[in-house]
């Protein structure tokens, strides 16, 4: 509650508001509202001019094309009513034929959705409409926004993060990329790696050269980042095809979870970076202190989502109890977890049923899937439904996809 929140730091008298990695922390009226009212406090976060018109992924889509920055081909306008959506999407099927793209579905998108959420996919004309009025209905329940696009679905690609850094002294930094293809039915990340390219051709067979794609999109990315004058950490998120084509499909304007792995595998002056560190550091008006040559990547680092859910159910969340909760400390293993270890814990079926991200570093491929899939022997979540079953989680899932690092997937 932006009430409460405020209330609090005025009455413990903060100067500044992390907003974490939640709604608030992309919500620019709250970012405005931190910066602009009577007792101003330091929004932790980038100016809410950036949220409001990157947060929108129409807003995003038409900034990125007058900047010069490829986006997938769709609308470009807010969409209101099933009838025009319909006809939408009979000119862009006509658009994706005359560029030698067949079989396309289409995802229709909540403009102001984001993390998974409202999206559907459609694979026939005839099923627009009631999936608009569907997607048009919980947008307007869960973001007061009831604007809709529809996308070309790409076919087959892989889903890599470009991780921006800017300050309000207009400095410009990335940590570079993460591969976030290994997602649940509705797009939730479930498995993300750093870099997101396998340079070495450990397990990728790539019809194009990875690291000139990369440089590509990260270039695109500083560039829009430039545009907006973003001063924050962020998140650019790309598709890019088998064929080597690439398209901004959004950007995260907030720290996300993973985070953390990009950390793990960028060394300045020798010693790896915080994000979070940097974001809050440099928010309260520090100089960044460094230049991108000063950046020095090594090694991979990969994150597990430890989640309560059914897999075989279409990912449903469960609730429930945990009875066991345990794993073998490794130097080369964090943890970031509130659920204790050896101890019950009741799951909320209030929030997300994230339990844990478990981050792994190695400094070469090979040993990183070693560790991983050491640490996945080694885990144990033990636990009853509130049915009284046993608690499934993704553990069988995340071992199971392992093996499909760095590859395209269908869509």
């Amino acid at each position: 509650d932006m009430n409460d929140l405020l209330a609090v730091a005025d009455y413990a008298k903060c100067t500044a508001i992390h907003p974490g990695y939640g709604f608030l922390a992309e919500n620019y009226r709250f970012a405005r509202r931190v910066v602009k009212r009577e007792r101003s406090l330091v929004f932790i976060g980038p100016s809410w001019e950036a949220i409001r018109d990157l947060g929108n992924k129409l807003t995003m889509k038409r900034i990125a094309l007058e900047a010069g920055v490829p986006v997938i081909p769709g609308t470009i306008e807010p969409i209101y009513s099933d009838v025009e959506a319909e006809m939408k999407a009979e000119e862009l099927l006509e658009e994706l034929k005359a560029q030698g793209i067949e079989n396309t579905s289409f995802l229709v998108k909540a403009v102001a959705g984001g993390g998974g959420m409202g999206i559907e996919e459609v694979r026939d004309l005839a099923e627009i409409r009631p999936v608009f009025r569907r997607i048009r209905a919980y947008a307007k329940r869960l973001f007061g926004d009831e604007g809709v696009i529809i996308e070309a679905k790409i076919p087959a690609f892989q889903h890599i993060e470009v991780q921006i850094l800017g300050t309000r002294n207009g400095e410009y930094v990335h940590f570079g990329t993460r591969n976030c293809t290994i997602q649940s039915l509705y797009k939730q990340k479930r498995i993300e790696v750093a870099p997101g390219f396998d340079y070495e051709g450990n397990i990728a067979d790539y019809k194009f050269d990875p690291r000139e794609v990369e440089e590509k999109i990260i270039q695109y990315s500083l560039k829009l980042a430039r545009y907006v004058n973003y001063d924050s950490v962020g998140t650019f998120e790309w598709l890019v095809t088998p064929e080597g084509k690439f398209y901004l499909m959004e950007v995260n304007t907030r720290i996300q979870v993973e985070n953390e792995i990009s950390a793990q595998i960028s060394f300045v002056n020798g010693k790896r970076v915080n994000l979070i560190k940097e974001q809050i550091r440099t928010a309260l008006g520090d100089k960044l202190g460094y230049s991108q040559p000063d950046v020095v990547f090594k090694g991979y680092a990969l994150e597990f989502r430890l989640i309560a859910e059914d897999v075989k159910r279409g990912f449903q969340a469960v609730s429930g109890t945990i009875t066991r909760f345990d794993w073998v400390d490794h130097p080369w293993l964090t943890v970031r977890t509130h659920v204790p270890r050896n101890e019950k814990y009741e799951i909320p079926t209030q929030f997300d049923p994230n339990l844990a991200l478990a981050i792994i570093y190695a400094e070469d491929f090979s040993e990183l899937m070693k560790r991983c899939e050491r640490f996945l022997s080694e885990v144990v979540i033990e636990g009853f439904t509130s049915q009284g079953e046993p608690l499934p989680t993704n553990l069988d899932y995340l071992r199971e996809k392992l093996k499909f690092l760095y590859q395209f997937l269908p869509s």
